[in-house]
């Protein structure tokens, strides 16, 4: 690895192409370097875990209006849409939208925290529609998925998106194009062209996940893919970009973030050196946000420690910055207190979420987030009880640059009306790889299984688990077997027909 030093220069410099980051990106991913088989592997259960959160979702409002507005747009030899038949193509473009909608509304797939947020699988639905699209193979894909997770991952190491306010998907758009441009084998001119275009028009304001959060949540990525394909559609066309993009004397660092004094560090594979970023993240057990998932663990067995909830006075959650300020009371957010609040709200509220777990010693993608369980009594009384505080150690592990040092937990101090203290505290989530019950492919399948019980046939289940295990001999023609189709009576839901497409 190397590391990137990337800072404003005046335009006076006329800073090389070989010195800026966006070419950087583009050189490792032109490279022709060795795929890792662990890493291929971890493509293979990241597949999995989208396909297992896309279907769960099926039926859900905004996955309902992607897949509508993406099905207006029938291309003969376009591209796939999570549940529907294999026979129904689409837009490449299109595709990536409804399914990127799909894998990221329930917030349940994988994450990488660091000096940002990020959920690489994100880059999977892009990645995977243009593979469709464009009749590439089983290695072309997971050459491209590889590209784009270590691409996302080392920009989310090394510069810190949400202390100006701006939304995560701003790294999403380059390194979407940069596994695009690996997918497609495209020229490093090309792909740093792509990458400069696609983070100039994903830069979006964190609005998105603040206050009352909406649908728009699950829509932002998928938005930032469907960009990313376009700006690289137009680069193969021979199209440029503005340019130095992070460098330059009005760029993204420049207006956006730091400003013109302000020097970040991108870590980045050397050319020709393995990308093994993806090893480096992990997916979720529970459906919430992934700085909850620890804390959902730790609420669990509290459950059977706690005899009677109604004796609680108070709960305090000692954790890191971000737990507290993204998802805890330090975001001042009262909708994070609200029993009307939208799910999409809930799930980045820690206060709400350790309530419910603790109550039910377990945690649901569903009925942990019915309007009903959201306003039951004891609930509530037990929610306004909690409150977080930033802790500097967790917030000092949380930034640990060792993976198998870094820690999204907390500890959680529970105190009695009687005056006694229960008090525990835990490290990372039980599925997180240095957790109790690391998510291998059993786990993974068990979780497929899981979530798309009732949805698809066993059959169907059966066909797409061995085809994505086989991934590496998939030929073009057999990409359309990553595909999954519902149970016909799950498809009925409907969006109003007074749109444009």
């Amino acid at each position: 690895m190397r590391d990137i030093i990337v800072k404003v220069h005046p335009s006076k410099a006329n800073l090389k192409k070989k010195d800026q980051l966006a070419w950087k990106i583009a050189e490792i991913a032109s490279d022709k370097a060795k795929i890792n088989k662990d890493a291929v592997e971890m493509v293979i259960n990241r597949i999995i875990d989208n396909a297992s959160v896309a279907i769960a979702s099926f039926n859900r409002k905004p996955v309902v209006s992607a897949r509508n507005m993406a099905k207006a747009h029938p291309r003969k030899n376009g591209a796939n849409i999570f549940g529907l038949n294999t026979n129904i193509k689409v837009d490449c473009e299109w595709a990536a939208w409804a399914n990127g909608t799909a894998v990221r509304e329930l917030d349940y797939h994988d994450t990488f925290l660091a000096a940002d947020y990020s959920h690489p699988g994100d880059n999977i639905p892009a990645i995977l529609a243009v593979a469709q699209q464009k009749g590439c193979s089983g290695m072309d894909l997971i050459r491209g998925i590889i590209t784009g997770y270590e691409v996302q991952v080392n920009l989310v190491k090394g510069i810190c998106l949400h202390e100006h306010k701006i939304d995560h998907i701003a790294h999403l758009g380059p390194s979407v194009a940069a596994g695009l441009g690996s997918l497609l084998k495209l020229s490093t001119e090309i792909i740093y062209q792509s990458v400069q275009q696609a983070l100039h028009i994903t830069v979006s304001t964190r609005q998105s996940r603040k206050g009352e959060i909406s649908s728009w949540k699950a829509f932002a990525p998928a938005h930032a893919g469907k960009l990313a394909i376009e700006a690289v559609d137009r680069c193969m066309r021979g199209e440029g970009a503005p340019s130095p993009i992070y460098e330059g004397e009005d760029s993204v660092i420049a207006y956006v973030l730091s400003g013109p004094g302000k020097k970040y560090t991108v870590p980045l594979p050397r050319v020709n050196e393995p990308k093994k970023a993806i090893l480096e993240t992990y997916t979720k057990e529970h459906s919430a946000e992934y700085q909850s998932q620890a804390l959902i663990d730790l609420a669990r067995s509290l459950n059977k420690k706690v005899k009677n909830l109604s004796d609680i006075k108070k709960i305090i959650i000692e954790t890191s910055h971000h737990t507290h300020y993204v998802i805890g009371t330090g975001a001042n957010d009262p909708q994070k207190m609200d029993p009307f609040a939208s799910r999409e709200t809930l799930d980045h509220s820690i206060m709400y979420i350790f309530a419910v777990a603790l109550e039910d010693g377990t945690w649901h993608h569903i009925k942990s987030y019915t309007p009903q369980r959201a306003r039951r009594k004891s609930t509530v009384k037990l929610w306004q009880k909690i409150v977080t505080r930033e802790d500097k150690k967790w917030t000092k592990r949380y930034h640990e640059k060792n993976p198998k040092k870094k820690c999204f937990g907390g500890k959680v101090i529970i105190k009695l009306k009687d005056g006694s203290i229960i008090s525990e505290e835990i490290k990372v989530a039980d599925a997180h790889p240095a957790g109790k019950r690391p998510f291998e492919r059993k786990e993974y399948i068990n979780k497929f299984k899981t979530l798309t019980n009732g949805i698809i046939t066993k059959k169907e289940s059966d066909r797409f688990l061995k085809n994505v295990q086989n991934l590496r001999n998939l030929k073009s023609k057999d990409l359309k077997n990553l595909n999954l189709k519902v149970i016909p009576r799950v498809n009925n839901k409907k969006t109003s027909k007074k749109a444009i497409f």
